[in-house]
């Protein structure tokens, strides 16, 4: 495990990179520029390459030996070190002109998440956390509610969920839902923000990359949330689902069942 320190130092780096990538999302989106699809069927723009660029640029001045791990451009170098960097999470939002996007960096020390910075800089949120260290929302401390029982006061959010929806776990989705006071599909980063800052309880996703995720999952953690994939396992480069809430909701959801392990 790095020391405090180091994990201090880092987070201040990582910080730079997302405003180094806010001035270059900024530039685009008022401008605007074009979409291209990848092989996936999902948009880029070369606000995200450059964007992506710009994180590099940051980290590897400060950490030269740390290996990159990007959307764009994919893994970069080996290490004990891995920093994970989504650019523009939420490239259809981005295209389609409403500021439901953020940029993602995280880092990864021997498999384990250890660092989050989430930055939604045309939204108006920066959210950051270390291990160890708590959470942050626009530099102040945040933390998860307090609900322990799925209730009518009960708020849950979905994002992607594709593929739970052909399992057997979606009639269990549903009873779920008719036990709880308030559903939203937030999306993307935002529901995660409001998780940990104790405004949802509950967080879904089955279709999910990891680069989407790894910072949030750390600042949930840091808030006081338990965040797993929908098996209740432990986030890998693998991971492409997400299970998020207070500790007593995610227990609960977790025996549902909702995909299988």
């Amino acid at each position: 495990m790095p020391t405090s320190a180091f994990l201090d130092a880092a987070l201040i780096v990582a910080k730079q990179a997302a405003h180094a990538a806010a001035d270059v999302i900024a530039r685009h989106w008022r401008a605007g520029t074009e979409v291209e699809i990848k092989s996936d069927q999902t948009p880029v723009t070369i606000a995200d390459r450059e964007a992506e660029a710009a994180i590099k640029r940051v980290l590897r001045a400060a950490f030269p030996d740390h290996a990159c791990y990007g959307e764009e451009e994919g893994r970069e170098g080996d290490g004990d070190f891995l920093w994970l960097i989504d650019p523009i999470d939420g490239t259809r939002s981005f295209v389609r002109g409403y500021p439901m996007f953020s940029t993602q960096i995280a880092l990864m020390h021997r498999g384990e998440l250890v660092l989050g910075v989430s930055s939604a800089s045309e939204f108006g949120e920066l959210a950051w956390a270390r291990k160890g260290g708590g959470a942050f929302l626009d530099g102040k401390p945040i933390c998860v509610a307090d609900t322990n029982a799925f209730d009518a006061q009960t708020a849950i959010s979905f994002g992607n969920v594709k593929t739970l929806s052909r399992g057997a776990g979606w009639n269990a989705l549903a009873g779920l839902i008719q036990r709880c006071g308030r559903t939203r599909g937030y999306g993307d980063f935002y529901h995660y923000h409001l998780l940990a800052r104790g405004s949802l309880d509950l967080v879904i996703e089955s279709d999910v990359n990891i680069l989407d995720i790894a910072a949030l999952a750390v600042i949930v953690r840091e808030a006081g949330g338990t965040f797993s994939d929908l098996a209740g396992r432990e986030l890998t480069l693998a991971t492409t689902s997400v299970l998020a809430g207070t500790p007593a909701l995610h227990r609960q959801a977790l025996d549902l069942h909702l995909i299988q392990a």
